[in-house]
């Protein structure tokens, strides 16, 4: 079934989560290095003080990850390929969870993310603030955001005000003349997302719900108290960086850029001349951000590309694998630092900068991070989830576990369409929709 088919609006959106019954929840993390699906299952849990947004406890009951193929950049460029790899991820998942999957979470990576702050205000006369009025705030701040040619991924209200003054998180009951609300709404082109929703379509599966990569794996990686003072999360995976700000509780800021780990790993094979699996296992092994003094005299074996026996293997020095290295992290971290710098909320990010994925595990990069970003740097792994494999405990997963951790908050997005809102505040406009509200709110 296709959810792009309808003209008056085109994502799936998940339903909020019951906090009184388990649920299982599927999710499927397409990257430039690698397909993870991971089946959950989600238990209501008391409220507490570590990791208090947190309505379940999640424990992952199955898990499969295969090599990406047919899969660029985070764009999808053969179909057939990354459709077969899907089919043995999530195979492997299902085997080892005892359970058949229908209906995955999906990441999004490509379409050119964008990132967008929309206002609107409504008129009170001095009346206190209801849901309706909530709902009409909120609905003139979505519609601004629908384009043609761009799907809604996510719609947060960022913080509401209330006669000029700022920083309300929630004006309901309080009395005021003028209620304002700051949406950011991240959006993607819509022809990227058809192409991803039709390769899980084809391995006969259906799209519960898609999610930003960025702000899944700000979601894994991030403590409480940095997703409240302000942090930035960037995600480094194999073909693309992805960066998420968040402040207040809320996700603020997302940004990516078309470099990862394989650029490195590009980078080595053609500057030794040697193969891409060669290549891999070297940065791997021997790669290293940080120059030391006895790199010079430290000599490395380098297989040649051809087949032929009689090829002998070159020896370069240490130096020139981590010169090499180097060259393209600095490039990479420069960038995320102007990209940074010109969204506007580097004050916001202040020091804290957590970096997760798999390209963050590379000897050195925190130490080169702090000196080119000139901030507090971490590696971030994910958070708060029981039943991972060991192999699976790193940051190279931290996108998946996001979109484990992503139902339990997708209630706080608001959805505009020419038909009505999707939101915690209402429904659609439909007779049966409307039904259901009242039956709801008199029994």
């Amino acid at each position: 079934m296709s959810f792009f088919g309808s003209s008056h609006f085109g994502l799936p959106r998940l339903k909020p989560l019951s906090s009184k019954r388990s649920h299982v929840v599927s999710v499927l993390d397409i990257g430039s290095t690698k397909i993870v699906c991971m089946i959950g299952r989600l238990t209501p849990r008391q409220e507490t003080e570590v990791l208090p947004g947190r309505t379940h406890k999640v424990e992952i009951i199955g898990i499969g990850h295969q090599r990406s193929r047919g899969v660029k950049s985070g764009v999808i460029a053969d179909l057939d390929a990354v459709e077969g790899v899907v089919r043995l991820a999530v195979d492997a998942a299902e085997r080892m969870a005892g359970l058949t999957v229908d209906s995955l979470i999906v990441n999004v990576s490509a379409g050119r993310l964008a990132s967008d702050i929309y206002t609107a205000s409504i008129d009170l006369g001095g009346q206190e603030v209801e849901a309706g009025d909530l709902r009409k705030v909120l609905i003139a701040a979505s519609q601004q955001s629908l384009r043609q040619d761009r799907a809604i991924l996510h719609s947060l209200p960022t913080g509401y005000s209330l006669d000029g003054e700022r920083g309300i998180r929630d004006p309901l009951s309080m009395y005021g003349d003028l209620l304002g609300v700051d949406m950011h709404v991240v959006t993607a082109e819509r022809s990227a997302l058809k192409n991803l929703e039709l390769c899980v379509n084809r391995a006969h599966l259906s799209v519960e719900g898609m999610v930003a990569t960025p702000y899944a794996s700000g979601l894994a990686a991030l403590v409480d108290d940095e997703v409240e003072l302000g942090c930035a999360a960037i995600d480094m995976g194999g073909g693309t960086t992805t960066i998420s700000v968040f402040a207040e509780g809320r996700l603020i800021h997302t940004d990516a850029i078309g470099l990862g780990g394989h650029h490195v790993t590009t980078d080595l094979a053609r500057g030794l001349s040697t193969r891409i699996e060669d290549a891999e296992r070297l940065k791997v092994v021997h790669g290293s951000a940080l120059a030391n003094g006895a790199d010079e005299r430290d000599m490395l074996s380098i297989p040649p590309i051809g087949e032929d026996d009689r090829d002998q293997p070159s020896q370069v020095s240490r130096a020139l694998v981590t010169r090499i290295v180097r060259a393209r992290i600095e490039e990479t971290l420069e960038l995320i630092r102007d990209r940074i710098q010109k969204s506007g909320f580097s004050p916001i990010v202040g020091k804290r900068v957590v970096l997760t994925g798999g390209a963050s595990q590379l000897t050195g990069l925190p130490e080169t991070a702090r000196r080119i970003l000139a901030r507090n740097v971490r590696i971030g792994r994910p958070l708060g989830v029981s039943g991972l494999p060991v192999a699976a405990k790193g940051p190279a997963f931290s996108t998946a576990v996001g979109l484990m951790i992503y139902p339990q908050i997708a209630e706080t997005e608001v959805h505009a369409s020419q038909g009505g809102l999707f939101s915690p505040f209402g429904t659609s406009g439909g007779r049966i929709a409307r039904v259901g509200q009242w039956l709801k709110e008199s029994f």
